[in-house]
């Protein structure tokens, strides 16, 4: 089961992304319905890959993603400029060496996200335009029963007023209906790719 989690567990584990984005705010973190194993790490990642993806004629979530890039279109918010290597610089820049150097992991279809860089237990990805600079974090972490499970985390640095404003304006939408429907995705993803077992 997906669950919010307090900001303050994220923040105690030993992630790379802390030393990465330490001006950067920590939006929402979320326990994924994933679990499995300490070798699942790599599966999480195939399924995060596309699991913004929704139907854009039946779904909400697909509605507010398809009125978030007009109004983005219409608004200039998302003009290259606005970008990464425009209006900011990537944070790749931040990484130690041997992170910097490595493949930096898969990208996010469905959403303009560029691969930051890829561990053997997390990921992140960043996007920017003109309302903010965003990372999007995947880890996995033992679950305290022998298990793992994902985490995701999303950190932002608003664009001044603009971006407050943005992220104010969108976060009922990303709490009541873009997370969820993500969530309930991945979740049924993950149960078609490993089946429970039904006793006889």
């Amino acid at each position: 089961m997906s669950a919010r989690l307090p900001n303050a567990v994220h923040a105690l584990r030993p992630w790379l992304v802390h030393d990465v984005v330490p001006d950067f705010r920590l939006e929402d973190c979320w326990a994924l319905p994933t679990p499995g194993g300490p070798d699942d790490f790599g599966r999480l990642l195939e399924l995060v890959q596309g699991a913004e993806r929704v139907d854009r004629e039946r779904s909400l979530a697909g509605l507010l993603w398809a009125a978030r890039w007009k109004l983005g279109e219409l608004l200039g918010w998302d003009d290259p400029g606005a970008g990464l290597d425009g209006r900011v610089r990537s944070l790749r820049e931040r990484l130690p060496a041997e992170a910097r150097d490595a493949p930096p992991g898969p990208a996010v279809e469905g959403l303009p996200f560029v691969p930051l860089y890829l561990r053997d237990n997390e990921y992140a990805a960043e996007i920017a335009n003109k309302t903010v600079h965003g990372v999007l974090h995947v880890g996995w972490v033992p679950d305290g029963d022998g298990s793992y499970r994902g985490e995701m985390a999303v950190y932002v640095k608003p664009n001044g007023l603009l971006g407050e404003a943005y992220l104010l304006a969108i976060k009922p939408f990303r709490h009541l209906v873009v997370y969820p429907a993500m969530l309930r995705r991945l979740e049924r993803l993950w149960r078609a790719a490993r089946p429970v077992a039904v006793p006889a």
